[in-house]
């Protein structure tokens, strides 16, 4: 999976490498001015960044250095990073720009999903990733097919994570809640906890499925 993710920054720093990186980055004068990058908090820049602050261009060009980040350290909201793609129009950029940021969000959920617990710089589990997606206006469905078909014992613990934390009286409709409330996801949950019985997670997996049970 390591070699999964690398490869999505690698192929993330090649489409994006022909935007500059500039060092000082126009903000609009009423709010910020110019902003230097080096000197300006990375969490700071991304909540400015393509708005009052740089260009469309310097979006992309400060992709490969936001991905990386958000998968090294802990201190980016990936709901603000993720966020700036919609405004950005990203679905009308070229198609390898798109290729690129589709591999790195599937690199990924599919690390997120194969340890338990799992986390990754500021992606701290699956719902915090799907939450991000859906600031990118991405379909929720598009990552919930994989956890479908990931048929393990760290992917079926995040999913007694998120049952059990998950208010369903208080729930608005949604992708998730529907996916949630299947037959066929308790019926999941049901089959793990018959391979795990033993396991120390086994009440975990015990008490989602009586949650959806209800």
């Amino acid at each position: 999976m390591e070699n999964e993710l690398r490869a999505a920054l690698t192929g993330v720093r090649d489409a994006f490498a022909r935007y500059p990186r500039r060092a000082v980055l126009d903000g609009c004068p009423h709010c910020k001015g110019s902003v230097l990058v080096d000197e300006q908090d990375l969490f700071s820049l991304t909540i400015s960044l393509g708005t009052t602050v740089g260009t469309r261009a310097d979006v992309k060009a400060l992709l490969p250095v936001l991905f990386e980040r958000l998968l090294a350290a802990d201190d980016l909201d990936p709901g603000i990073v993720l966020g700036k793609l919609p405004h950005q129009e990203w679905r009308t950029w070229p198609g390898r720009e798109q290729t690129a940021v589709d591999a790195y969000l599937d690199a990924v959920w599919r690390s997120l999903l194969a340890g338990h617990p799992s986390r990754l710089g500021s992606f701290t589990d699956p719902a915090t990733f799907l939450d991000a997606a859906r600031a990118a206006d991405e379909r929720v469905d598009r990552f919930l097919a994989v956890w479908d078909a990931t048929l393990t014992p760290p992917a079926d613990r995040h999913l007694a994570d998120l049952v059990s934390g998950l208010s369903f009286a208080n729930q608005k409709p949604s992708v998730l809640g529907d996916w949630l409330r299947r037959d066929a996801t308790r019926d999941r949950l049901h089959r793990a906890w018959e391979r795990d019985h033993d396991s120390p997670w086994a009440d975990d997996l015990a008490r989602a499925y009586d949650l959806l049970r209800q």
